[in-house]
Formats: structure tokens, C-alpha cells, sequence
């Protein structure tokens, strides 16, 4: 191998996006005098190319990217279409993870600059999921030179300091980062996918879910995080629905002296018994006179928050700049490529002892909004500063956010570019700062036996709130009172007021739910809830508050009715911990995805037995549909392309009559439809292709025949073609068409017609008389032999509308007890646990985590 450079190490640089390559490739450039750069394969991904010396050792640079993730996983082509299997099927089918058509410039341009190096250094971003797409380019780049020298470059800011040590002190990847990652993929992918078709299937045919009648493309998907974060918003919105106002009484009181004016609270709070109420109101009137118990004065301190994590961004972006947090990441992101905030993706929320939190200060200084505060900072005769708390998290991957970079904003930042920046410094200059300090008061008074309490404050020092502008601490200073004091209360009354049901979730309390939960990481908490909107599951208004639609709410309240809690967090905090024993090589990918997967697949066959609480519980929120429902659809297969319609697939059904037929999953549009032999006992579609019927793939069929309703010369097993090229299969159809036991079998939609679509009783002579070349359509019931010489019937639909169910939503909604309020849903739950166990003998273990739906229709 040549050595570029005169005998210099040549250096392949993968960053994980473009942006990323060609900072990192600016800064590293800078000693050598620059860099030059070309096109890749891919015109979006330059290579930049520069002289460097990494730890002494004179290198040819090159730096290039891929786009994220340069892999994608998927099922087997047998199991990508949806109704190619029984979704159950998708626990345990074949998966591969390959590069799809849309990257395979970047694939290329990564072998062939890989041919020529000597080392592979990996710039992914420093968390399970950049250590997973690491070994994704480590896979192409070994495969084009399996003599690469692999190191994992480690930085979490775009700026010199960072960049430079990374490369002078590389590392190696992390192959339990990244098995993790896998692992929540494959779990992802099978669980949500198999749930996803089953709830498709089940509910959109039989349903009008969309007003414009344009629900024929609806997908309604299913994750085990997309889920529990939707069931947060329907518990409380349950919560509050339930919720019976009650009317209570209070006694509050008042004094005003000279100094001011004191409010006094009732120690009891209120009572929701008028009579007893008004008792002791009298009593209190009676004997007005107050009678100073005790007063207290101490000194109280408003802490300043700890380091800023990725959660505690997107919560306080919410509550301040009602900022969506989607929207937050994507500033965040952009931040972070520009130069100017750390890493925004961390759960770390202490600073290690190393990190120069003074010279990070020290470039805040020029600021006009808040450079003063920050020369106070550093100066030591101030004693404003503090070194930072520690908030107990650390990810080992991170630091918390913090500035990286001083500006005084950008001309192509938006406002919310300077909102985030804003919020990250102040934040980060905050939580240097000493905390606030406050005189707080109490004073305990006596009326006639009845206790009542008054609390002021003052503030002494601000310390960090002169920074933090997002935080208050206000009070209101008290007159003196002294112990033994007596004075008669300025006004004394008896008040009343209704109890209120507790508000919609705001996004920064579903937020806080799902973290307390372990739903999700920190980098996919938002993906998460913008998915729930973008499938219409809820709703959020202009104050960030979450409301479920109608269907979000049927599809929880029918898991909910199953008896498994599907829709709780459980399952997914479980997986969650998995992963996480994964990535610290506790527990293997393979005894997790067993696990995971065994327990989860006793909930969604537990889940299909009971599929009637489902289709219940969307009849109480939408209307029938006239469409014709499949019963059999969960296990419907594709066995050819329509060449009728030629844009649907032909699919192999059981109706509840007991027939089989293959037919097109275009009706009512396409009404082509194969009748198979009515001696088929049992038929499964094969992954077997027949070589010489099409158009095709057409795939072969397992059948077994009834021994009675066929010749003693024929097998009862049969692996048929329905193509036109298997004379087994045809005379086997004439067979059972005119010699059949099974003559009694009824059409779906003309009780006087045989399954042929031909009347009873209709000779011989005049069934072959209405035979017609395929294509040749009608729009009545007369049947139409394609050219393989299985007969294909069209018949018109006549199915009536279902009137939709008229039980209250309130009813269904149910009892309190039942419904719970979303903190209690962050409790243990042990129901589930034995259901498993008892309902599915099958499914031995504990209930395992499940995954967010990828879908592969």
C-alpha cells in the first residue's frame, strides 16, 4: 500500500454529517495553512483533504461523512409487504440490515477512499446511537480494506480545544454501544411493525376515521413508546373528564397596622361540610380576638438549577418560549454544528472536575446583556461564584450543554436561535453563581382554637437570579408581631369555592412523566410526542397542552379494556434498563432480544384473541364503514401481482364459510378473485416462486385436501401453482366444482349462487357458455374465467353500514379508581407480570421491554 505525503499515514475521517466533516476538517487544517476540497460519489458529502501530525506521526487527512444512519434494518422481501404474513410472523422473521439505494453513492465513496488508508478515524457523535452508526461505516470501510487501523475520535464541541485533543488522544468504538443500539432496532422493528398491521388491518376498513372519507391510507401505528407517552395524555384527560366539582368552605382572615397588611391562611385548609364549617366560622366571631402563638424568622436559600441536560432544555424551552420540543432540537442541532453550544444530546447533568468552567465564563464577558455579570463572576472579591451541583446523572459520553463559543447573535439566527443560546448561557452562568438568599417569616396566630398562619420574605442577595431571569422568588414583607401579641382581625370570613380537576399534561410535564418513566432517550423523547401528533393520536394548543383525539383515545381505551396495559410505561422502562445492560455488558443483544421478544409476542397473540374490546371501544367514537371486512385478515398472504388492476397484490383468504380463494386487496375497486378447489382443507402461502408463471413473483401455495372430497390417485398434500401452469391444481378444481361433497358452501353477497358464482342447479353446457376471456369485466355477478383456467368472479357489494355504538364516552371512560392519575401510572406494576405468566403458557419470563413501530409496508 502507497503511503501519500512522502511516507505519511494516509488518515480516512468519517464525521456523521456534512456540516460536521467540514468544521472538523477546518479546524484540523488550520497548522498545515488549509485544506483542498473534492466532490464524493455522493455530492452532498465532500472530501476535504489536508496534512496533519497526530501524536508526532506526519498523516494525509482525509475527511468525509455519511448522513445519519447509513444502514437500514428490514424484513426479508417475503415479509415486507404487509399482508405477505400473519403479523405474528414478524416476531421471528429473517431481518437484514443493508445500505438502502438512496446512500449508496456515500457507500461507495467510502470503499473506495478506504482502499488507499492505513486508518479509519470514527468523528459519530459520542452517544449508543453515533457508536452504532460507527460500526455501520466500519463494516463498508473493512469490507473494501480489512487492514484498517480503527480509532474513535471523542469531542462533544465543534470548537479548536476539542477537536485538536480528540484526534491527539483517539480511542477505540464501542462494540456494547452499539450491540444496544441493535437490539433496540430488531425490537423496534418486529414489535412494531406486527402491531402496527394488526391494528391497520383490523380497525380502518371497518370504520369511517376520516370525515373526507380519504382514510383508505390511514396507518395506524403501534409503538411501546409512541404508547405509553400517548397513554400519559389519556389517563389525565380521563382524570379530568371524571372529575365531580365539590364545593368547600375556608376561613381567612386579615390584619392591617401601620406597617402593612397580613394575610392569614386557615390551618385546616377547607372543609367540604357546610354546617360544620359555619360552626366554627361563629365561633371564630364570637371570639375574634387573635393571640400571636409563635413567629419564626430564619434565612431560606433558592438554590440555582443544576447543569443543563437535554430533558431539562426541552422542559425549560416549553415553559419559558412555549418552544415544541421537536423544535427545540433541531435550534439545538444547529447550534451545535455552528460552533457555538456543546453537544445537545446528553444526560449528564454535573461538570467534571477538569473542565475550565472559568475560561468558558471568561468569553461571555464581552456580551452587553450579560458580560457584567460575568466579570462578576470571575471576580474573586464578589464571591459570586460557586462551583456547580451535582444533579447525580452522567451519561460518560458528555457534559452537560454549555456555551462553547461568544456571540452577540448571528444575522441568519431567528428568534429562536437567540432564545436557546440565551437560555443555555444564563443557564450555564447561573449555575456558577452562588444561590439567592431570603429572610422568610411565619407568624402563627390563635382565634378561638382555630390555628392560622401568615409567611413573608424578603430578599437579601439575588446572587444567580441576576442572571437567571426565568426564575422568581417573590414575597411580600410582613408587619411585626411578637409571641403573646393579641389584636383583632380586620376582616374575618367565611369563603367558598369548587375543587377544579387538575389541567391537560403541558409538554414539559409529559416530558417530566416520560423521564421519570425511562420512555425513550433524551435525544428521542421529542420524536416520540411529534409522532403522536403527526398520526392524529392528539392534539396540542397554543399553551403546549396535549389532548387526545378521538382515536387516540378509543385505541388506548380498547388495550385497556383487554386487561393488558399496553398503553402503560412499563414495558418500555423495562427494555429501556435492557438496553442499558446491554451497553455496560451485563446482559447480552441476543438474551435481551430472546426475552423481549418471547414475552412481547404473548402480548400481541393475548392482544388478537380479544381484538372484539378493541373494535368496541372504536365503535363508541366512530361510525361503521359499508366497506367489506376481512375476518380473516391477520393471516392474509400475498400470492401474485393483480394482473387485472395491476396495481394491487392477489392474496390468499379463508372466509368464515370455510373456502379458500385468492383475491384482490384492490375491492371493491378490483373484483378479480380465484377460486380455489373447495376440497382444500388447509392452504399456506409458500416462499417458493414459480419459474415460469407470470407476471410474477408468483408464489406457490402448500395445500392440503380433504381425503374424501378427492380421487384416490391424488395426494392430500399438494404444493401448487395458481399461475396456470399446475394441471394437478385444475383438474382437482373441476373436481370439486361438479363432484364435490361441499356443494352447501354460500357466497358472501347472492345466497342462490354455489362459490363459483354459477346458480345451482345450472348444467354443465351453460357453465361453460359464461366463461370469457381474462379482462373481459362486467359489473354484475357474472363470473369470468381468467387464462390459467381458475374462474374469477366479480360481484357486485351490497354490504350494509354498521350504525356506530351510542354508550357514553364518559361511561366508557370508566371508573377513577380504574383510570388513576399519570403520576401513579410511573409506580411498579405487577398485574402485568402475572398475566403473562398466566394467560400465555407459551411466553415464559418476565414481561420485557417493547419498541417504537417501523414500518415496511
Amino acid at each position: 500500500m502507497n503511503r501519500g505525503g512522502g511516507g505519511a499515514i494516509r488518515v480516512l475521517n468519517v464525521a456523521e454529517k456534512p456540516s460536521v466533516a467540514k468544521s472538523v476538517a477546518e479546524i484540523l487544517s488550520r497548522q498545515s495553512g488549509g485544506m483542498r476540497s473534492r466532490e464524493g460519489r455522493s455530492r452532498y458529502n465532500r472530501v476535504f483533504e489536508f496534512g496533519y501530525s497526530i501524536a508526532g506521526q506526519a498523516c494525509h487527512m482525509l475527511v468525509t461523512s455519511v448522513t445519519g444512519h447509513l444502514m437500514e434494518l428490514e424484513f426479508d422481501d417475503r415479509y415486507r409487504r404487509w399482508h405477505s404474513c400473519d403479523p405474528a410472523d414478524l416476531f421471528h422473521a429473517p431481518v437484514r440490515k443493508s445500505v438502502p439505494q438512496d446512500k449508496q453513492d456515500i457507500k461507495r465513496t467510502l470503499e473506495e477512499e478506504a482502499r488507499t488508508c492505513h486508518w479509519l478515524v470514527l468523528w459519530l457523535d459520542c452517544d449508543r446511537e453515533g457508536e452504532n452508526i460507527a460500526y455501520e461505516v466500519v463494516d463498508i470501510c473493512t469490507g473494501a480494506n480489512s487492514r484498517l487501523n480503527i480509532w474513535r475520535a471523542r469531542f462533544s464541541a465543534l470548537i479548536d480545544r476539542e477537536i485538536n485533543e480528540a484526534v491527539q488522544h483517539l480511542d477505540r468504538p464501542n462494540k456494547l454501544f452499539a450491540d444496544a443500539v441493535d437490539a433496540r432496532q430488531e425490537i423496534d422493528l418486529r414489535i412494531g411493525a406486527s402491531f402496527t398491521r394488526f391494528q391497520t388491518m383490523l380497525l380502518k376498513d371497518a370504520f369511517v376515521l376520516d370525515d373526507t372519507g380519504d382514510d383508505r391510507n390511514i396507518i395506524l401505528s403501534y409503538g411501546p413508546c409512541q404508547f405509553p407517552t400517548l397513554g400519559f395524555i389519556v389517563e389525565r384527560f380521563w382524570e379530568i373528564q371524571a372529575h365531580e366539582p365539590e364545593e368547600f368552605w375556608t376561613i381567612n382572615c386579615s390584619h392591617t397596622s401601620d406597617e402593612g397588611t397580613a394575610s392569614f391562611v386557615w390551618i385546616r385548609g377547607h372543609l367540604f361540610d357546610y354546617s360544620s364549617a359555619v360552626v366554627i366560622y361563629e365561633m371564630c366571631v364570637e371570639e375574634p380576638m387573635a393571640t400571636v402563638q409563635n413567629v419564626r424568622n430564619q434565612e431560606k436559600l433558592k438554590y440555582p438549577p443544576y447543569p443543563l441536560s437535554t430533558i431539562e432544555l426541552q422542559k425549560r424551552a416549553s415553559r419559558y418560549f412555549r418552544m415544541a420540543s421537536e423544535h427545540t432540537m433541531k435550534v439545538a442541532e444547529e447550534l451545535y454544528q455552528a460552533g457555538f453550544i456543546s453537544y445537545p444530546r446528553t444526560e449528564t447533568d454535573n461538570f467534571s472536575p477538569n473542565t475550565d468552567l472559568h475560561s468558558i465564563v471568561r468569553d461571555q464577558v464581552a456580551h452587553p446583556n450579560w458580560g457584567t455579570y460575568a466579570q462578576r463572576l470571575l471576580d474573586p472579591e464578589a464571591r459570586l461564584w460557586k462551583n456547580p451541583s451535582n444533579g447525580g446523572h452522567d451519561d460518560k459520553a458528555h457534559p452537560p450543554i454549555h456555551p462553547t463559543k461568544f456571540s452577540a447573535g448571528e444575522t441568519n439566527w431567528s428568534d429562536n436561535h437567540k432564545k436557546l443560546y440565551e437560555l443555555v448561557v444564563r443557564h450555564f452562568l447561573a449555575c456558577c453563581s452562588q444561590p439567592a438568599v431570603g429572610a422568610e417569616t411565619t407568624v402563627e396566630i390563635d382565634i378561638a382554637g382555630e390555628q392560622f398562619n401568615a409567611s413573608g420574605r424578603v430578599v437579601l442577595a439575588k446572587n444567580y437570579l441576576d442572571i437567571y431571569r426565568f426564575d422568581s422568588w417573590g414575597g411580600t414583607l410582613l408587619p411585626t408581631y411578637t409571641i403573646g401579641q393579641q389584636f383583632v382581625p380586620t376582616t374575618l370570613t367565611l369563603d367558598s369555592g369548587v375543587t377544579r380537576p387538575p389541567p391537560l399534561l403541558a409538554e414539559a410535564d409529559l416530558l417530566s412523566c416520560m423521564d421519570k418513566a425511562g420512555i425513550g432517550t433524551d435525544a428521542t423523547m421529542h420524536d416520540h410526542i411529534k409522532k403522536l401528533l403527526d398520526r392524529s393520536y392528539a392534539t396540542k394548543d397554543a399553551n403546549t397542552r396535549f389532548s387526545p383525539t378521538n382515536l387516540g383515545e378509543a385505541l388506548v381505551m380498547g388495550y385497556d379494556e383487554m386487561g393488558y396495559e399496553l398503553w402503560k410505561p412499563y414495558l418500555r422502562s423495562m427494555m429501556e434498563a435492557d438496553m442499558k445492560s446491554v451497553s455496560v455488558g451485563a446482559k447480552s443483544k441476543s438474551e435481551v432480544l430472546e426475552n423481549c421478544l418471547q414475552q412481547m409476542k404473548a402480548c400481541f397473540l393475548d392482544a388478537r384473541a380479544n381484538k372484539a374490546k378493541l373494535l368496541d371501544a372504536m365503535g363508541t367514537f366512530f361510525a361503521r364503514s359499508n366497506r367489506p371486512i376481512n375476518e380473516a385478515q391477520n393471516s392474509i398472504e400475498a400470492v401474485r401481482p393483480c394482473a387485472a388492476c395491476n396495481e394491487a397484490e392477489m392474496v390468499l383468504k379463508r372466509r368464515q364459510t370455510g373456502e379458500f380463494m385468492v383475491s384482490c386487496r384492490g375491492f371493491p375497486q378490483c373484483r378479480n378473485v380465484v377460486w380455489l378447489p373447495g376440497s382444500v382443507s388447509e392452504a399456506a402461502v409458500t416462499g417458493q416462486v414459480c419459474p415460469t408463471c407470470g407476471p410474477g413473483p408468483v408464489y406457490k401455495i402448500q395445500f392440503k385436501f380433504r381425503r374424501r372430497d378427492i380421487p384416490p390417485t391424488f395426494d392430500v398434500d399438494h404444493l401448487g401453482c395458481i399461475g396456470g401452469c399446475d394441471d394437478i391444481l385444475k383438474e382437482l378444481t373441476e373436481i370439486s366444482r361438479f363432484g364435490s361433497h361441499n356443494q352447501t358452501a354460500t357466497p358472501a353477497r347472492n345466497q342462490s349462487q354455489t362459490p363459483s358464482g354459477v346458480r345451482q342447479g345450472t348444467s354443465m353446457q351453460d357453465l361453460h357458455s359464461g366463461f370469457r376471456p381474462a379482462g373481459q369485466f362486467t359489473n354484475g355477478p357474472t363470473p369470468v374465467v381468467n387464462s390459467q383456467g381458475f374462474r374469477s368472479t366479480h360481484t357486485q357489494s351490497s354490504g350494509n353500514a354498521s350504525d356506530g355504538k351510542t354508550m357514553s364516552r364518559i361511561l366508557r371512560r370508566g371508573a377513577v379508581a380504574r383510570v388513576g392519575v399519570a403520576a401513579a401510572a410511573l409506580a411498579a406494576d405487577k398485574h402485568l407480570h402475572l398475566h403473562l405468566q398466566d394467560g400465555e403458557a407459551a411466553a415464559k419470563g418476565e414481561a420485557g421491554g417493547a419498541g417504537d413501530e417501523m414500518l415496511t409496508a
